[in-house]
């Protein structure tokens, strides 16, 4: 009985530290477009507080590899669905990250929550728009996000982070994570010849990013979906009124 206690103790422990530090708050094509990664929920989720509250939308992958297959999942919404990218369209637009055919980029911000959520980060691209990523493009990162191993230190009271504007004075969290709140910069390219095939969401021509730190608590990143431009090629979802995304500090 004390064996079965102990194990049903630590299984919780476990689940409560290995939770997404690391996400992508919003998207942009460099032919217009935008978009947040998979499972984003926006203002409701707060920057700075305990991880049970500032981590609940972000993704964690489950293979330690970042050519693996999945969409990864979050503390909130479970397993991330290719069709959850109707509700995100419903959320910061009816068009989503368009990329130039003759090779453009992906510009993103990437919002660490905490110190084990930073970069270098992977970037893979899935043209079939399924998730099978192991067969798929590794991307280069132009603009990579702070971190080694996918760690970064949290900032002393007082001092800024880079890139966000974001930072809060360093709170210790609870089981070793410390509270980060700062956006960076994140860009990666998309190769010249790159078709996308995926449909969702009622949207067609679609491709799959990944982005992934090397966090041994994680790994830790996101899902973006994008298309290539083609001049109105594209399907797109009707129009509807835009919510405001904003994300707390």
């Amino acid at each position: 009985m004390l064996c079965t206690a102990l194990f049903v103790a630590l299984a919780a422990f476990t689940s409560t530290v290995v939770e997404a530090h690391g996400k992508i708050s919003v998207a942009t094509g460099d032919a217009g477009g935008n978009t947040t990664a998979l499972g984003i929920l926006g203002g409701v989720v707060p920057g700075a507080g305990p991880n049970r509250k500032t981590e609940t939308d972000t993704t964690v992958f489950r293979s330690k590899k970042a050519a693996s297959d999945g969409l990864g999942k979050t503390q909130a919404g479970g397993k991330n669905k290719v069709d959850d990218v109707g509700r995100l369209m419903a959320i910061s637009g009816s068009t989503l990250p368009q990329v130039s055919s003759n090779g453009g980029s992906i510009s993103a911000t990437y919002h660490i929550v905490t110190t084990d959520g930073a970069g270098p980060l992977q970037a893979i691209i899935d043209p079939t728009g399924t998730g099978k990523f192991s067969q798929g493009t590794n991307a280069e990162v132009l603009t990579q996000v702070p971190g080694k191993n996918g760690n970064i230190a949290a900032a002393k009271s007082g001092k800024k982070g880079g890139g966000g504007g974001n930072q809060q004075r360093s709170i210790f969290i609870k089981r070793a994570a410390k509270n980060v709140n700062t956006d960076f910069p994140l860009k990666v390219a998309i190769p010249a010849g790159t078709t996308c095939q995926g449909s969702m969401g009622g949207v067609s021509n679609v491709c799959l990013l990944k982005v992934a730190n090397p966090s041994r608590a994680g790994p830790f990143g996101g899902i973006i979906a994008f298309q290539i431009a083609q001049g109105g090629g594209n399907t797109t979802r009707a129009d509807k009124p835009k919510r405001s995304l904003e994300f707390s500090a």
